[in-house]
């Protein structure tokens, strides 16, 4: 904001997320030098608050983070052991036998988790060290040097006015300066989107692809309750109308996790991911598993999906993009912290060689190459045509085909198929409502299934009233104009919160209305807006959801 006088701090590396990939980065640089200064600042309201994920976590980052991770109490507490995998029927299953699967689908030495829980303890493991941790402060603004290179965030921009000026407790925060700025805000973060923009980190490679994965924690019977039990599946109730599946996660203390994730690539623009997600749970064997007990948390955050194709340019003059802000999640696999702990690790060994070389502001190419050509690369290397065949030719002939793929990849370190192109944005991707039928859903029932709004109250989302909206629109008049007549303006379905409404009343003319304060920070409209005009920004600090043990 011009003309507004910040106070500035300099560190030696300035962290973007409190997300496993950035607390991880801290970590390691911290074990490297002691002395070293590093400051990370989180936009929840503590850290974990804004983390979800389904999550069956694959230790093997962690393990190279913190090689007694056991002993000092990380809280992976519930070992996955019973693994299957389900193709689903409107009324009925079909097992997949687990000795076709390739083996890296094996979650043999895994953990069902809380993913926030985890981070919980990574900061207590940081701060430890001496890393300064700010939760609740939100970085708006990269701020760059004279040469054109990031040389810090502005965080804890606070008190501005419904129209964007400052009010009258305006706070206008400060500047914190980084020989490295690394930036770890997860997916569609804000930041690192200006970051790709601006240094053209994209050119070269395909586009980012995504899904939105939906979760709900359920207190179920004792008697149904299987800790260490996790079960896949695909099929219904999406069949042909998108790709995507579902997750049923038994935690310990008679929770389960059930989760569903639709592919944002869907064409029929009348889709109601969330609604899919509703209608799954009716689904037999679903229901015998819920009936008699209770949904206690509810949350919603897109995926990447792009895997190797898709990585951008990792490195920029100033910083680099981490975790899922690079975008590094094994589709196949379901899984992606372990890769961005490796990533936070990768970029802090790069950064501190470079520091004690005396450098400062340049591209850490080395740690591009070292994300590419390293464990993480592996890893989504040889899974890179799953998602690519599923788009192209949906579910069974990906199943076929992806799993040869994948055979291929393990035994011989080959694909036959190459490197499959995504082609189209998820954006892109969206047809024309004259295309296609408006899609009937059940009403929720209140017991199994639930609206939008009552689940949203279990996410313990609140922003600050007389704020600026964080989602802001390049055009006030393309959702009515534009994306109501061409697309039904699908931003009424695809946000799994409902902030978006076209209100329709007698004698006027429809408007469009956006309940930013139901916000759960998913960043699916950012994405998945056909005409590319919601732009997400971050709200003040510490707004937004407030996820207990997501």
């Amino acid at each position: 904001m011009d003309g507004i006088t910040r106070e500035a701090m300099a560190y030696d590396v300035v962290i973007v997320g409190a997300g496993p990939a950035g607390l991880s980065a801290a970590i390691r640089l911290k074990q490297l030098d002691p002395e070293r200064s590093v400051v990370v600042l989180e936009k929840g309201s503590e850290v974990g608050a804004h983390i979800l994920s389904g999550a069956v976590i694959d230790p093997s980052g962690l393990t190279a983070l913190i090689p007694d991770w056991k002993e000092k109490g990380a809280p992976l507490n519930v070992p996955v052991t019973k693994d299957r995998f389900l193709v689903l029927g409107e009324s009925g299953a079909l097992r997949i036998p687990n000795f076709l699967m390739p083996p890296m689908m094996s979650n043999h030495g895994t953990y069902i988790a809380s993913l926030g829980n985890l981070c919980r303890w990574l900061a207590e493991q940081a701060e430890g060290l001496g890393v300064e941790i700010f939760p609740g402060m939100s970085c708006s603004e990269l701020v760059f040097a004279e040469d054109g290179s990031v040389k810090g965030v502005v965080a804890g921009e606070f008190g501005k006015a419904a129209d964007g000026t400052p009010g009258p407790n305006y706070e206008p925060g400060m500047e914190l300066h980084g020989k490295y700025v690394l930036l770890g805000e997860g997916v569609r973060g804000s930041l690192s989107k200006q970051a790709i923009e601006k240094y053209d980190l994209a050119q070269g490679h395909q586009p980012q692809k995504y899904g939105l994965g939906m979760k709900e924690i359920w207190e179920v019977s004792p008697d149904k309750h299987r800790p260490g039990s996790v079960t896949h599946t695909m099929g219904w109730p999406l069949g042909s109308n998108a790709g995507g599946g579902s997750f049923i996660y038994h935690l310990d203390n008679n929770q389960v996790v059930v989760g569903f994730v639709v592919h944002l690539n869907y064409e029929n623009p009348y889709l109601f991911p969330y609604m899919e997600f509703q209608r799954f749970k009716h689904h037999p064997l679903v229901a015998e598993l819920l009936e008699g007990g209770k949904r206690v948390a509810y949350g919603a955050r897109a995926i990447t999906e792009g895997g190797w194709q898709s990585i951008p340019d990792t490195a920029f003059p100033g910083g680099a993009l981490i975790g899922c802000s690079a975008g590094l999640v094994n589709v196949p696999r379901i899984k992606g912290s372990h890769n961005a702990v490796l990533s936070g690790i990768a970029a802090a060994e790069a950064a501190d060689a470079a520091i004690r070389a005396g450098r400062a502001g340049d591209t850490l190419t080395e740690y591009d190459r070292a994300l590419r050509e390293g464990p993480v690369g592996k890893d989504l290397k040889r899974v890179r045509n799953v998602k690519p065949m599923w788009s192209r030719w949906g579910l069974l002939a990906s199943l076929a085909l992806g799993g040869f793929d994948m055979w291929t990849n393990n035994l011989f370190g080959l694909s036959l198929f190459g490197t499959l192109k995504h082609g189209k944005t998820d954006a892109a991707a969206t047809g024309k409502a004259s295309d296609f039928k408006p899609i009937d859903y059940p009403k929720p029932d209140g017991k199994l299934s639930f609206d939008r709004l009552t689940n949203v109250a279990f996410s313990f989302t609140n922003h600050a009233e007389g704020q600026p909206p964080h989602l802001k629109l390049k055009d006030p008049t393309v959702p009515i104009a534009v994306n109501l007549p061409k697309f039904a303006e699908p931003a009424q379905r695809y946000c799994p919160a409902g902030v978006y409404e076209v209100v329709e009343e007698a004698g006027s003319e429809p408007r469009f209305v956006i309940n930013f304060q139901n916000c759960v920070h998913c960043k699916t409209c950012d994405i998945k807006d056909p005409s590319q005009n919601i732009v997400w920004t971050v709200p003040q600090g510490g707004d937004g959801p407030n996820y207990p043990n997501m």
